[in-house]
């Protein structure tokens, strides 16, 4: 859905007369480096930002810069900026209790190091205090640490599947799910029947899926108007430092399943 955002936003903008431009550099490529990375948006002198997923230490440092940045995701909460996002932690709450509702209990959610380190965002921690209140041993098998490579997801998905494997994936973002099905398809487990899938995103492309995704549903275009609020209300030079959330919601599908029994 990022993609869908970009381009709903970057139509939005011009349409209300506003020059949009995309970063040729990304935070990846950057090593998340918040030097690097300021260097980088000094030398492109915007008017104004928008910042993605940023980190913590990124979005402290825009919050201290005369230029307006509006936090898009990321580690915002607190800060004196502008930003827009989501609140998942409901939707992470609810797919994980009806996961525990048809037995599963060992349930891992893949994602990547930014939302879990140096500790866990709301919704991740939703998922393990869920885990938690139905007597779930807690530790690093939930939300494992893994190297953010293709290589690097394989080699968790194999070490996962060893073993007592898990019989229910929550996995975030949607390249990712996808990656880890066709690794599942590869090792012939079958879903729902021997492992549970939910996606905490949509794509359009989920819709050819069968059986149907289990996921989290989110809308675009509140994330849209809320941004392009902000960019009119700095272009008159007014201060527009609200942060707004915008609720997730969980969508059953024929990916979850009960335990299967050997």
């Amino acid at each position: 859905q990022s993609m869908e955002i970009y381009l709903a936003l970057h139509h939005a903008l011009e349409r209300e007369g506003f020059t949009v431009f995309f970063s040729q550099e990304t935070q990846a490529g950057l090593a998340h480096d918040v030097d690097h990375i300021a260097r980088y948006l000094k030398k492109a002198k915007p008017d104004a930002w928008v910042v993605t997923a940023g980190s913590r230490a990124l979005l402290e440092w825009c919050a201290v810069q005369p230029v307006p940045c509006m936090a898009l995701f990321g580690r915002r909460a607190g800060l004196p900026l502008a930003s827009v996002g989501l609140d998942k932690a409901p939707a992470f709450t609810e797919a994980t209790r009806q996961l525990l509702g048809l037995g599963h209990r060992r349930i891992v959610t893949i994602c990547r190091r930014l939302p879990r380190l140096p500790e866990p965002v709301a919704p991740l921690q939703a998922f393990l205090d869920e885990l938690a209140a139905h007597g779930c041993r807690m530790g690093g098998y939930h939300l494992p640490d893994w190297e953010e490579t293709p290589e690097g997801l394989e080699a968790l998905v194999e070490g996962l599947f060893r073993g007592a494997p898990p019989t229910a994936l929550i996995v975030d973002e949607v390249p990712l799910f996808v990656a880890v099905q066709q690794m599942l398809v590869e090792r012939h487990r079958r879903v729902p029947a021997q492992v549970s899938l939910v996606c905490t995103d949509f794509d359009a492309a989920l819709r050819w899926c069968r059986p149907t995704v289990a996921h989290i549903r989110w809308y675009s275009q509140p994330v849209v108007r809320r941004i392009v609020q902000w960019a009119i209300a700095t272009s008159r030079q007014k201060t527009d430092l609200k942060q707004t959330n915008f609720l997730a919601k969980f969508v059953p599908g024929g990916t979850i399943g009960p335990v299967w029994q050997a």
